[in-house]
């Protein structure tokens, strides 16, 4: 079966130290919660708001020990009024046997505030 894990997370500037960086935090936290190893992956889908735009978020989560074979796509989200500016989404393609209500989905920093019913 596949699940589809969600995070978010926030940066403080579009420099592409802090999009590699956070990006790379918020797929380890996810998981970490979700005790998830990359073999387990069948995709990842990033998307940043359109005000980031300084590096490929995927980059960092290529580059981590055991990722590099994960499928990752990057895209931008649609340009919305009053959006959560800074903001790097993930979705994780996992083949899991978890229940959803058991799902652990991270949000982190300001990102919080999109899903606070998530948020533990």
């Amino acid at each position: 079966m596949i699940r589809g894990i969600r995070g978010a997370i926030t940066i403080v500037e579009d420099k592409a130290e802090y999009v590699w960086g956070e990006t790379a935090r918020l797929v380890k936290e996810v998981a970490k919660q979700n005790k998830i190893e990359p073999e387990d992956i069948a995709s990842v889908t990033i998307s940043t708001t359109p005000d980031i735009h300084s590096a490929f978020p995927a980059k960092s989560v290529r580059t981590m020990p055991g990722w590099q074979y994960v499928p990752i796509m990057c895209m931008h989200e649609m340009d919305v009024p009053g959006a959560l500016p800074l903001c790097i989404r993930v979705l994780l393609h996992v083949n899991t046997d978890t229940p959803q209500k058991e799902i652990h989905h991270v949000y982190l920093e300001d990102a919080v505030k999109l899903r606070p019913d998530l948020v533990k």
